[in-house]
């Protein structure tokens, strides 16, 4: 139960309880639909404000989420609570390619696509991501340097990035 203050009808502010959904029971909800379904989606992100709005992100091994995959996850949730019981908002979307990249099968997902890295001192690296492991990126980025004719020539490095020195990562986004 969540307690705050609202007016009763003379203006003086009374406690108020709110009945807090339970996240594992929509959790398990969404988890039961995404078996169901057997189209590689995941729960990316699940929250659950204090006024009770959930928000569930999705996404899928191998391709994109589809409009009917989000609407079959929010009526197995909203179907399975009690609004009886308990006031609720539901928004279920896919993670969306702007998006910060925040779960393991997003990195498979990933894995050989051109990815910008924000570590934690500010510095942005575009590199396309060869591997990962719980504790870091490999990635292979791209820099000019002078040949022996003094031209500048693209050359390729491997560069590894330790988890914790990175805040975020995104998708390139590019329309070539």
């Amino acid at each position: 139960y969540l307690c705050h203050k609202i007016n009763d009808n003379e203006g003086t502010k009374v406690p108020s309880f709110f009945t807090m959904i339970d996240k594992n029971i929509v959790l398990k909800l969404a988890e039961e639909r995404i078996q169901e379904l057997n189209r590689g989606l995941f729960i990316v992100d699940l929250t659950i404000s204090t006024r009770n709005v959930i928000n569930i992100e999705l996404d899928r091994e191998g391709g994109g989420v589809s409009i009917e995959d989000c609407i079959s996850v929010s009526r197995n949730v909203e179907h399975n609570l009690d609004r009886e019981s308990v006031d609720f908002e539901l928004n279920v979307s896919s993670a969306g390619m702007d998006r910060p990249l925040r779960h393991e099968k997003q990195f498979i997902k990933n894995t050989g696509r051109l990815l910008t890295f924000l570590k934690t001192d500010g510095v942005q690296v575009e590199g396309v991501l060869k591997s990962f492991h719980p504790g870091g990126f490999v990635i292979t980025v791209e820099r000019k340097v002078k040949n022996e004719k003094n031209k500048n020539v693209i050359v390729e490095e491997e560069l590894t990035l330790s988890s914790n020195e990175i805040k975020e990562i995104k998708r390139v986004i590019s329309f070539k």
